[in-house]
């Protein structure tokens, strides 16, 4: 009665949560394209986009992503044979252990006229499945924690995942051997099967099973009589041969009876039997139970992502069906850290604590603002300089085994931060390059706004660029100015300048103006002129700064050899971390 309440109360909160994962999939959104759709128009296009899969063509693309990348995981043997062999024993190992094992009396009892799950090949697989997770779990421990691969992170859910499945296999494993040597399981199979009042045949049966079936009696001991063993084995051929194998079949279990038969009876005594019976299936049920919230939801996620992403392309699909495919691939993440393994912008991370540079873990925070959490201003800084710091390499996307299309969910995300009011100094730098080149798909309206909220956050800080028509007060002086140029030789260089204006002569971007001063700010000579008199307000609010298209002909042309592009690049930086400073 327990155990049947308890596996409605799994089955139907497993249920309640798919129904609700699958929801949230067409009510999320992420980018301004998907916020224009409703769920409605969502809900109805996907419906049209499978029906009119299966029946095209595509439908072979849908197998063959299906099979080759989701079930063989074939990009990740490609890319790391440890992490696919990790990753084959796991699954595959767990799915025939649910199909064999947990389901038998719906699936196994059905294919197998003769299934018993304590006869061969049966009982011989179930423990080799076993051992499979257990080599599985074992490898991921150690290729988390051992191997130290730089960047790899570990989350609470990937300890979770490890830990429910390490008490499922440990726990069964025991059972099992609690149930070898058990007396009162063989007393009870005496009594269900046999003939108890023949007490003959029962001791005979008793000293036979205790010899070779490794049960662990009060009554008989390891001494036993020819005639005694050859009665109990023709009772055994009789009655138990035909559901019973040898336990040594079952290697764990059997070893396992082993180690524990010296307190067998003891164990008997306390209940430890029924003890582990009720954690290994409470421990199975919150599995089921807890499994749409869990990372183990790709198990179901990952397939349909890589098949998604088969047969959709952005252009070509409906942009309905590409907005909820978006959300959906956030359910597919795995936690491998691929992504954050091969980042070519991971490296900033040794530089900044902020997590959210990492792609694995920029994925978390990327859920809860798909959710529509609000987001303290914290959290929107760092995820916001995790996304611009993405160099739109691509790398992430093409090595996910999932195939989460990661590059266009950065673009996404940023367009969402930008378009919130947040001034992000890092979009007006060359790492929002990547914008600039998609700026006529879906951001070109507005594409100006978020560049000059960032300009106007900056020169905020600038005293002196407020005050232009004001005399230049030299109670500004900031020797800070000269230090921090002074460590970089390129940007030292900056004291060799005496403002021949050749670097403003040759500049395109000021020829580009018929009033520069006015659209610019400073001009470049100007620029070197304010660090040279350690004006870091002058030289820091220049748009001059931010236009400058690094053609490097101010530097080519400088008669001094004043690296004037490579100074402009330090006062870029110089400029962001100045407008993030407390102002005091």
């Amino acid at each position: 009665m327990f155990f049947s309440i308890s596996l409605y109360i799994a089955l139907a909160v497993f249920a309640l949560g798919l129904i609700y994962k699958v929801s949230t999939w067409f009510r999320y959104k992420l980018g301004r394209e998907a916020g224009a759709i409703p769920t409605s128009i969502r809900v109805t296009s996907a419906v049209k986009g499978i029906v009119s899969t299966l029946f095209s063509a595509k439908i072979l693309v849908l197998l063959k992503a299906f099979f080759l990348d989701g079930l063989l995981q074939w990009k990740v043997l490609q890319q790391d044979f440890l992490r696919w062999f990790t990753h084959i024993c796991i699954y595959v190992g767990f799915m025939l252990l649910l199909l064999m094992h947990a389901l038998e009396k719906q699936i196994g009892a059905n294919l197998f006229s003769d299934y018993s799950s304590t006869v061969n090949p049966f009982m011989f697989l179930r423990d080799f499945f076993g051992l499979m997770v257990i080599v599985g779990i074992g490898l991921g421990i150690y290729r988390r924690v051992a191997m130290k691969l730089p960047r790899l992170q570990i989350n609470a859910m990937d300890r979770y995942t490890i830990i429910i499945l390490a008490i499922i296999m440990l726990s069964g494993i025991l059972l099992e051997g609690t149930k070898i040597v058990s007396y009162s399981r063989f007393q009870d199979m005496v009594d269900d099967y046999g003939d108890p009042d023949n007490r003959e045949e029962v001791k005979a049966l008793e000293s036979y099973w205790v010899k070779y079936f490794s049960v662990v009696s009060p009554n008989e001991k390891s001494a036993f009589d020819p005639d005694t063993l050859a009665m109990g084995k023709e009772v055994h051929e009789m009655s138990c041969m035909g559901c019973h194998s040898r336990p040594q079949s079952a290697f764990l279990g059997y070893t396992t009876a082993k180690i524990i038969s010296p307190v067998a009876l003891a164990l008997e005594r306390a209940n430890i039997p029924d003890l582990l019976w009720y954690i290994h299936f409470l421990a199975c049920f919150a599995g089921l139970a807890f499994l749409p919230f869990s990372k183990m939801f790709h198990v179901f996620t990952g397939p349909l992502s890589l098949m998604t992403n088969a047969v959709m392309e952005r252009g070509k699909s409906d942009p309905a069906n590409i907005a909820t495919r978006q959300i959906m691939e956030l359910d597919a993440c795995t936690h491998c850290c691929t992504c954050t393994l091969n980042c070519s912008a991971g490296v900033w991370y040794e530089h900044f604590s902020n997590t959210n540079i990492l792609p694995s873990e920029k994925l978390i925070t990327v859920k809860s603002l798909a959710s529509g959490k609000a987001l303290n201003e914290q959290e929107l800084r760092d995820l916001s300089e995790g996304v611009y710091l993405c160099t739109s390499c691509n790398r992430c996307t093409v090595l996910c085994p999932v195939g989460i299309n990661l590059q266009d969910l950065w673009t996404n995300v940023r367009e969402v931060i930008l378009q919130r009011g947040y001034p992000e100094m890092l979009s007006l730098s060359q790492l929002s390059f990547y914008r600039g080149l998609i700026r006529e798909n879906g951001v070109s309206d507005d594409y100006q706004r978020p560049l000059k909220m960032a300009r106007e956050a900056i020169v905020e800080r600038c005293d002196l660029m407020k005050n232009q028509q004001e005399p230049l007060s030299m109670k500004k002086i900031d020797k800070d100015l000269k230090n921090s140029l002074k460590l970089s030789d390129q940007a030292n260089t900056f004291m060799a300048c005496f403002s021949c204006e050749t670097c403003t002569t040759v500049c395109p971007v000021v020829a580009n103006y018929d009033n520069p001063k006015e659209a610019l700010g400073l001009l470049p000579h100007q620029i070197m002129h304010s660090c040279g008199l350690g004006m870091k307000d002058l030289a820091l609010g220049s748009n001059m700064l931010w236009d400058c298209v690094t053609c490097y002909q101010c530097q080519e042309y400088c008669p001094q050899g004043v690296a004037v592009t490579d100074i402009l690049y330090e006062l870029k930086n110089e400029s962001v971390k100045f407008a993030k400073q407390p102002k005091q």
